[in-house]
């Protein structure tokens, strides 16, 4: 009986069911343009991106973690599942999402999801800018319905060449004009009257430009559309096959690293904009590797927690879990039922929503106090994002990564050097601090400036840290000191 007592109470009630039910409405809406865009600008079909919508709020949303967090596909991925596609081919995406959602189950189970939070949030920035930099060249030939060239450097280099065809094209003005209105209508959207903002403003943008070229029968370019069944292909054995290559193995720890430090950061963010339940980073990062790994088998793309959903479901009125389960059903109904509306949207206008996300990513407004307060920061998060746009997503953010960490050493590893000299006996040299080779030239440049004809007393007994090349380098200055003829130097506490 208390079993049955405690599961009632579980029950959300009448108030809160109303609530979650508008809410996930709400995020319906928000989700059904993201999803189609995210596939298309991925090099996929539209439907693959429901099939990860859906996934991600039906399979994921059910499960404990973040209870107001909904996932779905990304536009943080796109740039890396484009790259992956074109290298490997869909079929073998399946593979990709899957391992890599193994792997986050296994992270989970592990009880490393906490860790996550100690990546330096200049590289998860870093990173998002990289990526919205990467989709926003990639997405203005979109705009114009051309084809973009493969890599980050390429699709700048061919910008000039773009605007210069786009020039002599009425069908490449066109398209831009659809894709520009759409971006248009996103910027202004938050600016009208709350009660005229009945629609998301990316539902809003996405149905008046589709509205604009049914009416006036614009020659532009339109999602193509197969079928949701049809799209559904589950990895086979030659796939698999496939992970004996280091850069499919590279690309799936990307998968990994990426979506994780996304959802997580994610799940921190809708922490502070609503006053429930905390996330469990654990188990959040459990329901993130089932989804993926649902969605890997299903031949889907990745899924990680979105923010801009998991916020319209906060300021929606969401209470429970059960808004977002509920907005993966309207997903599946309308990919079931309505298909065929999917075929008479605009590429240029999806391009324009993604277009506008990529600036989003963009941290313009923090980057010049970032500068001024916190310089190493912002250097971090500039060579990360730099390294995305150069090379590619995983080295990108392994650059990043490594700058991060060289950034902390250099700012730990502070040293000071007190001279005491009372013009008489010895000269007494304290070494304190951390003492590492990142600052051995200003050490030694210190210590090879003191005079050498005077008997000298080295004092490490106050280093909270001396490295091998640091001890290494100082027993080589008392030797050299040493050959001068003078009293030899007094070291005190071991250099090694």
């Amino acid at each position: 009986m208390s079993r049955l007592i405690s599961a009632a109470s579980r029950l959300p009630r009448p108030q809160s069911l109303r609530a979650d039910v508008t809410a996930s409405l709400v995020v319906f809406l928000v989700a059904l343009p993201l999803c189609v865009g995210v596939a298309v600008a991925s090099g996929v079909p539209a439907e693959l991106g429901l099939v990860t919508g859906i996934v991600g709020g039906i399979v994921t949303g059910i499960l404990p973690g973040s209870s107001l967090q909904v996932s779905g596909p990304a536009a943080g991925l796109t740039v890396l599942v484009y790259e992956a596609v074109e290298e490997f081919g869909l079929p073998s995406l399946g593979v990709l999402v899957l391992c890599a959602g193994a792997l986050q189950l296994a992270m989970g189970v592990l009880r490393l999801g906490r860790w996550f939070r100690a990546i330096s949030v200049a590289v998860v920035q870093g990173m998002l800018a990289g990526i919205g930099l990467v989709l926003i060249a990639g997405q203005v030939y979109a705009l114009t319905d051309t084809a973009a060239p493969a890599g980050g450097p390429a699709k700048i280099a061919g910008l000039p060449g773009l605007v210069a065809g786009t020039v002599v094209s009425p069908t490449a003005l066109t398209a831009l004009a659809v894709g520009a209105g759409t971006i248009a209508v996103l910027v202004l959207w938050p600016r009208i009257p709350r009660a005229a903002r009945l629609l998301p403003g990316q539902l809003a943008a996405v149905a008046l430009a589709t509205g604009a070229v049914v009416l006036f029968d614009l020659p532009v370019e339109r999602v193509e559309v197969a079928g949701l069944l049809d799209v559904v292909q589950p990895p086979g054995a030659e796939q698999f096959a496939g992970l004996a290559s280091l850069s499919m193995i590279g690309t799936v720890l990307a998968f990994t690293l990426i979506a994780s430090a996304e959802s997580l950061f994610s799940a921190a963010a809708v922490d502070r904009l609503h006053d429930g339940p905390r996330t469990d980073y654990d188990r959040e990062l459990i329901a993130q590797g089932t989804g993926n790994a649902v969605c890997g088998a299903l031949g889907a793309l990745p899924m990680t927690a979105v923010i801009v959903r998991s916020a319209a479901n906060v300021q929606a009125g969401a209470r429970t879990k059960a808004a977002r389960v509920l907005h993966g059903v309207w997903l599946l109904l309308f990919a079931a039922l309505l298909p065929a509306a999917l075929g008479v949207i605009p590429v240029a206008a999806l391009a324009g929503v993604l277009v506008h996300a990529g600036w989003k990513l963009v941290p313009v407004k923090e980057i010049v106090p970032l500068w001024r307060e916190h310089r190493g920061e912002a250097v971090v998060l500039i060579v990360t994002a730099t390294g995305i746009v150069v090379t590619n997503m995983f080295e990108g953010v392994l650059i990043g990564l490594l700058t991060a960490v060289v950034k902390a050493a250099w700012e730990t590893s502070q040293t000071h050097v007190e001279i005491h000299d009372k013009g008489e006996g010895p000269i007494v040299v304290r070494v304190l601090g951390n003492a590492t080779f990142l600052r051995l030239p200003k050490l030694l440049e210190q210590l090879e400036a003191l005079p050498r004809d005077r008997p000298m007393e080295l004092d490490l007994r106050r280093l909270r840290h001396l490295d091998h090349a640091c001890g290494m380098a100082l027993l080589g200055w008392a030797e050299r000191h040493n050959e001068e003829g003078v009293t030899p130097v007094r070291v005190q506490g071991a250099p090694v």
